[in-house]
Formats: structure tokens, sequence, C-alpha cells
């Protein structure tokens, strides 16, 4: 999660919310970094984990993430949610709880739906109060 939240730190710099996403192999190594990039590309799925997730699958030459563990600073909205699913990521660890679009057990509950064909282990709120600072503070600035 340090990792991730150093990725997500430097998205302030483009003026885009600090989520950090990385992917570690089966064996804990890190293959993808991404930080959120929708103000920086212009692209509304420019979201961490989306980016880290595309990342790791041109890292591994394959789209089935079998193995990989996705950490983010962030639950996983709806659409990130749906991508970890539809990638077979094995597990998603992320920090801070997000109620109001969170996909990963506040809001929503899409990657433990059971009428998807996979269902990842969720690990939550991990080193929740520093990656709900860094938001905290980033949305403190601009209101």
């Amino acid at each position: 999660m340090r990792e991730a939240l150093a990725v997500a730190a430097g998205a302030v710099a483009t003026g885009d919310v600090p989520v950090g996403a990385v992917v570690l192999d089966a064996s804990g190594v890190p293959i993808a970094r991404a930080a959120n990039e929708r103000e920086a590309t212009g692209d509304p799925t420019a979201h961490a984990e989306i980016l880290a997730l595309r990342r790791a699958a041109e890292a591994l030459g394959t789209w089935r993430l079998t193995g990989c563990t996705l950490v983010v600073t962030l639950e996983p909205c709806t659409m990130c949610a749906g991508a970890m699913v539809l990638a077979r990521v094995d597990r998603v660890v992320f920090g801070a709880w997000d109620p109001k679009a969170g996909a990963a057990g506040s809001l929503w509950d899409v990657v433990r739906d059971r009428r998807l064909n996979h269902r990842p282990e969720v690990v939550a709120g991990v080193n929740e109060q520093a990656c709900a600072d860094l938001l905290d503070r980033f949305f403190a600035e601009h209101r």
C-alpha cells in the first residue's frame, strides 16, 4: 500500500484525484503501477485501477491476471470492480472506503456478486487513514 500511496501522490501534480494502484504478480512482485489520469488525458476511463490492469496485462502478455493482486488506495468503483472481475484478479486490497461510489463492499459489492463467474478476495481498510488523508487534503485544496 505504501507504493500505491506514493503513486497516488504523483497524480496531484496533474490535477487528478490522488488514487494509486499497483498490480503484484503471483509471487508478490510489482508488475504494474498507475495513478488516475482522467484530467491529464481527458479519458473518463483512466482510473488508476484500469490503467494498472492494462499495464499488468501487457507485462504478462495475457488479459487473464490469475494469481495477481491489485492494491489500490481507494475502494474501486463499479467500472474498476467489473474490470477486476473480468481480468480474473485473485485479490483486491484497498485502503480508504468510498461510501459514494465504492463497489467492493460499501455502496455496491460487485467483486463478490455470486452471479458473476469470478469473485476476487477482498482485503479492505489497509492503511486506511493514510489513504483517506491524502484524498481529504486534495479535496480540501480543490473546494
